[in-house]
């Protein structure tokens, strides 16, 4: 069996079965745990700032001790459409009203990532544009009805159907639309090797 090239073993706070698939990607040990926060921003916080200020909550909130080799993994992901942010939404119609906004546009997705160890917590954020073809009012209700995706910001999962029939282009990376900007992450565990 080959040895991984990081001596990590990872503790993710996070429910998403996304999270966990790309974390699963960098053959390091991962481990589950979860973190509650209150998601809502500061006032007046710039919408760019969210999701990493988001991501150091959850950090900051888990209660967990970490040996010499772990690193907790926190994220948090925004979408900015305009001067708004789209976080989760709160139920069918309000996503609905969140992908016709989107629809034949371009926005951002901003996925913002903590990474404590025993000793330092690192922080980032790093944002991809998306663009989204047209969409009918019955593509947006036969993709709400049918992958339900109140636990996804903007209301949509790169990965599933909507991201198959309406991203026309990307400008940054994939994961990060997906939750978890894997380079940027696999960059700071191997920095923070000692």
């Amino acid at each position: 069996m080959t040895t991984p090239l990081l001596p990590w073993r990872l503790i993710l706070a996070s429910a998403s079965p996304r999270r966990r698939q790309l974390l699963q990607g960098l053959d390091l040990p991962v481990e589950i745990t979860s973190v509650d926060i209150d998601e809502t921003p500061p006032p007046g916080m710039a919408h760019e700032d969210v999701a990493e200020h988001l991501a150091r909550k959850k950090a900051e909130a888990w209660k967990g001790d970490l040996a010499k080799d772990q690193v907790l993994i926190t994220a948090d992901t925004t979408v900015v459409i305009g001067k708004t942010l789209l976080n989760k939404p709160e139920n069918a119609a309000e996503a609905r009203h969140m992908l016709a906004a989107l629809s034949g546009r371009t926005h951002r997705v901003i996925t913002g990532v903590c990474l404590r160890t025993a000793k330092s917590l690192t922080c980032f954020s790093d944002s991809t544009e998306v663009t989204f073809a047209r969409l009918s009012s019955e593509e947006i209700a036969y993709y709400v009805d049918r992958y339900s995706p109140m636990d996804k910001a903007g209301a949509y999962g790169v990965q599933d159907w909507i991201g198959y029939v309406a991203v026309e282009h990307l400008n940054g990376s994939f994961y990060t639309v997906m939750g978890l900007p894997l380079h940027k992450v696999y960059d700071a565990l191997r920095s923070s090797v000692e």
